[in-house]
């Protein structure tokens, strides 16, 4: 049976609970990196396609093939999901969505280089805690981005590790710093372990995350600033601890 993508996509943006504020506050280093790889990849179709000026919040397949468009009866339930619902790039992103979904669904050919499933990244988002505003920042309710660029989005590190236990395992209070220990054998792409300190109403908290795939207590800097631990570490953005993360999880879960 063909599945509807189009129809499948709105009864996952009428799921959403666009008020749970609460939910953006708990997830919002999550969401933070989310929005910032849409930002990457919207930058990277607007390049291509030379519509820069409307960059980030604008329609992709509208560019790619005009010819496709959402069904009649989707986009009128999609209306109804977005009634009362701001701002209006917030709309726009989710038609956009949806007639990417009906654009993937019509089976032609996409252009090759250019990354894949680009509102993805946004949809996620939303489901971890609702919308944003846009005014001299990206207000997401909970923490704030700077806009940027096309340009200095389209030399952004991709965020590539959605799944929903690696965003899960970056979203924690306070601020925080990532560190990867390695050794001969253990270089920063593959490190023995990761730890992370974070820096939460004057409190410090070290972690490191486990085989039990959780943030644990760790000694381990405190250890290492008193010179008692051989294993070296270095710094390493949220990005590369997502990566450790993710494939700790494939390999500890697929093997048992």
């Amino acid at each position: 049976m063909t599945v509807d993508l189009p129809r499948v996509l709105v009864e996952r943006l009428r799921a959403i609970d666009w008020s749970d504020d609460s939910a953006a506050y708990e997830h919002a280093n999550s969401r933070a990196l989310l929005m910032r790889e849409f930002l990457r990849r919207a930058a990277h179709w607007a390049q291509a396609y030379g519509v820069e000026k409307s960059w980030p919040f604008f329609d992709i397949a509208e560019h790619v093939a005009p010819e496709v468009s959402t069904p009649a009866d989707v986009a009128a339930e999609l209306e109804e999901v977005l009634s009362g619902l701001a701002p209006s790039s917030l709309k726009k992103t989710c038609r956009g969505a949806v007639r990417w979904a009906a654009l993937r669904g019509a089976g032609g050919e996409l252009p090759q280089g250019l990354p894949d499933d680009p509102y993805g990244p946004l949809l996620l988002m939303y489901e971890r805690g609702g919308g944003y505003f846009v005014e001299e920042f990206i207000d997401l309710n909970g923490v704030m981005l700077r806009l940027g660029t096309v340009e200095s989005n389209l030399s952004a590190s991709p965020f590539l590790t959605l799944a929903p236990a690696t965003l899960d395992a970056l979203d924690a209070e306070g601020e925080i710093t990532y560190f990867a220990k390695i050794s001969e054998g253990y270089p920063r792409s593959s490190p023995r372990g990761i730890v992370r300190r974070r820096v939460d109403d004057g409190r410090t908290y070290d972690e490191a995350f486990t085989r039990n795939l959780r943030w644990e207590p760790t000694e381990y800097l405190r250890l290492y600033e008193l010179g008692h631990n051989e294993i070296d570490h270095v710094a390493i953005t949220e990005i590369e601890a997502a990566a450790f993360i993710e494939s700790t999880t494939e390999r500890l879960t697929g093997a048992r």
